[in-house]
């Protein structure tokens, strides 16, 4: 559809900081910038033909997406349902920072499972850059949001629309810095005209905002491990070694290809689960599940290392409440 022609259809914008709203003393300086600088009716302001949109903006928090943290994030999702549930709002956009925008996407994914588009973005140039890619990603967002077609959390970036579930930064400094796992991208905007290519597959359910009732500081402790050349399980015993609420109840591991760890590195997970300590097995490649087996470790499916933290956080957030 086409963004001149959605007055009636109302989009809020949440604002999250991240380097779509930094600022740099040279215009020619994308690195040495200073994210979370503007605010998101600045960025607005800056896009001459979002004045043509029904838009609301809300400041939910104002930081670099490298410093996220589970206060946001629970912030954050209260906003967005709080958002959802009125009439006359067709969907919702959020900046954000590039590095944890895809764990924010699935998390938000996981809890809500909005039936109204949730679409983020975000930019890899300050918005002071000489050709920032900030206002254009804004842009192509906000069109998603008024979309009919569009439903759950998406992320728009450099014209690409993605899924929550599959999208994972893959480049540390272009502006298509993200790609869709084993291509599965749903979409394309060009020129403020969406084309979809796939279609979303069936969502599960969200487990909703009532889990995200335990204190922030009390969230279940998720950590990662990698399987490598010569990995021998230290790192899970000394965790396990940690005394009291130190002690981690998860942890999940990259393992090599199809989620394969060395023969020292499963039996210190053994150890682990045997303990109480639940695992998720994913894997370091940059597309492709792990195929589940009744004799392996549990799998995290097609989901990345970081996603399987996210999915196993609220996974014991939910039993715990259970």
């Amino acid at each position: 559809m086409d963004i001149h022609d959605a007055k009636a259809k109302r989009v809020v914008i949440l604002g999250t900081g991240g380097t779509i709203a930094g600022t740099a003393a040279d215009p020619g300086d994308n690195v040495g910038y200073q994210a979370a600088q503007l605010g998101v009716a600045q960025l607005v302001a800056a896009v001459p033909a979002l004045a043509a949109v029904a838009l609301e903006c809300e400041q939910v928090a104002q930081l670099d997406s490298k410093d996220m943290d589970f206060a946001t994030w629970k912030l954050l999702a209260q906003r967005v349902a709080a958002q959802l549930a009125r009439e006359d709002v067709a969907g919702l956009v959020i900046t954000h920072g590039t590095d944890t925008l895809e764990e924010t996407a699935y998390f938000l994914q996981r809890v809500l499972a909005p039936k109204k588009p949730v679409v983020l973005t975000a930019a890899m140039r300050p918005a002071t850059a000489l050709q920032t890619d900030g206002p254009q990603n804004l842009l192509d967002a906000v069109a998603v949001a008024q979309d009919a077609q569009a439903t759950g959390v998406l992320l728009v970036f450099a014209g690409v629309i993605h899924a929550a579930e599959q999208v994972r930064k893959a480049h540390s400094y272009r502006v298509d810095a993200f790609v869709s796992s084993d291509g599965a991208r749903l979409g394309l905007v060009e020129e403020g005209l969406l084309r979809w290519v796939a279609g979303l597959g069936p969502a599960r359910p969200g487990l909703g905002l009532e889990i995200l009732a335990q204190a922030v500081e009390d969230w279940p402790r998720v950590e990662i491990l990698f399987n490598h050349v010569a990995a021998d399980g230290r790192l899970v015993r000394a965790l396990l070694a940690q005394a009291g609420g130190d002690r981690p109840a998860g942890l999940v591991v990259a393992g090599t290809g199809n989620g394969s760890l060395s023969q020292k590195l499963e039996a210190a997970l053994r150890e682990a689960q045997a303990q109480g300590v639940r695992v998720l097995r994913s894997t370091r490649c940059d597309a492709g599940p792990v195929t589940a087996s009744g004799e392996a470790l549990p799998s995290a499916g097609a989901l990345s290392p970081v996603k399987a933290r996210v999915e196993l956080i609220l996974q014991l957030l939910s039993e715990a409440r259970a």
